[in-house]
């Protein structure tokens, strides 16, 4: 299983990102899926989880800013992220949990990482 993400890059304060993150190979179910992300010198810390129910969790650091969804049918997750601050530049990862088969163990699966710089 593998996730490729995509939509990072430089914006100003104030201004919107979008991250897509697609899951592929082969998996039973893949579930949660999620954003995590890591600021020099800092330990990577928990962005915003979306269940196959859509169910959401946040960051109280991104709540009413960042918006996460999810498209089943095509296992892939996106990252709305709108008046973006300085503090929220760093390394972000794309996070899934999936199984292989029913009743199989879950494991634990990280994108590549993308890059998001907010600078004037």
């Amino acid at each position: 299983v593998q996730l490729v993400e995509s939509g990072g890059g430089l914006v100003q304060p104030g201004g919107s990102l979008r991250l897509s993150c697609a899951a592929s190979g082969s998996f039973f179910s893949i579930n949660p899926m999620g954003w995590y992300r890591q600021a020099p010198g800092k330990e990577r810390e928990l962005v915003a989880t979306i269940t196959s129910s859509k169910n959401t969790n946040y960051a109280a650091s991104v709540k009413g800013r960042f918006t996460i969804s999810r498209v089943n049918a095509m296992n892939t997750v996106y990252l709305q992220m709108d008046s973006l601050k300085p503090e929220d530049t760093a390394v972000y990862y794309c996070n899934a949990v999936y199984r292989l088969g029913f009743g199989s163990g879950d494991s634990n699966v990280w994108g590549q990482g993308t890059q998001v710089t907010v600078s004037s």
